[in-house]
């Protein structure tokens, strides 16, 4: 089976959702510490909510061969969103840390695995070179930046969404060419 070719199309609706994305982007970063603050109450809700499903999943299907590790996980992804809501600036705090954490081995990785690249090694030294600074400025200033990273990352995020919606649109399926009308003798063959 063939995969249809895709194209990149923007449509009205493709506009109107980019310039709502964009505004909410604006009042994302507006107001990060809310924006974090909201980002930590909806991963809570996910993780329980997931956690829970896991859980009930695993003990329904203990007739039909469920395993006891996805039970536990269960167990583990619903205290896990449970912690994040009953303590949401140490959910925000752990986030931050994770992320900081993540930027700088991510650019420490870019930065020493560059020498060995031919293609792009400039652009890899400066992502890497940049990803390892945003990861050091977010470990060595975690207080502030806990209340703040989450929701600028999310508002960034949102606005970049936003943009490209606005410019290219979203890939679609392209229409099928259509098809030559087959005559009456060639059916009959």
């Amino acid at each position: 089976m063939t995969q249809p070719m895709m194209e990149r199309r923007r449509t009205g609706v493709d506009l109107v959702v980019g310039i709502l994305l964009i505004l909410g982007a604006l009042f994302l970063l507006g107001n990060v510490v809310l924006a974090t603050a909201l980002s930590v109450r909806v991963l809570g809700w996910t993780a329980f909510v997931g956690g829970v499903v896991l859980l009930v999943r695993a003990f329904v299907g203990t007739r039909a061969g469920a395993s006891w590790p996805s039970a536990l996980g269960g167990v583990i992804l619903a205290v896990l969103g449970l912690f994040m809501l009953r303590n949401p600036a140490i959910g925000a705090l752990t986030l931050t840390l994770l992320t900081g954490s993540l930027l700088l081995t991510a650019g420490l990785t870019r930065l020493f695995s560059s020498p060995g690249t031919t293609d792009g090694r400039s652009l890899q030294l400066l992502s890497g070179l940049v990803s390892a600074a945003l990861g050091l400025f977010v470990l060595l200033n975690l207080t502030t930046a806990t209340l703040t990273m989450l929701g600028v990352l999310i508002g960034v995020q949102t606005l970049l969404e936003g943009a490209t919606l606005v410019a290219a649109g979203r890939l679609r399926p392209m229409p099928a060419p259509p098809r030559a009308p087959v005559s009456p003798r060639a059916k009959g063959r």
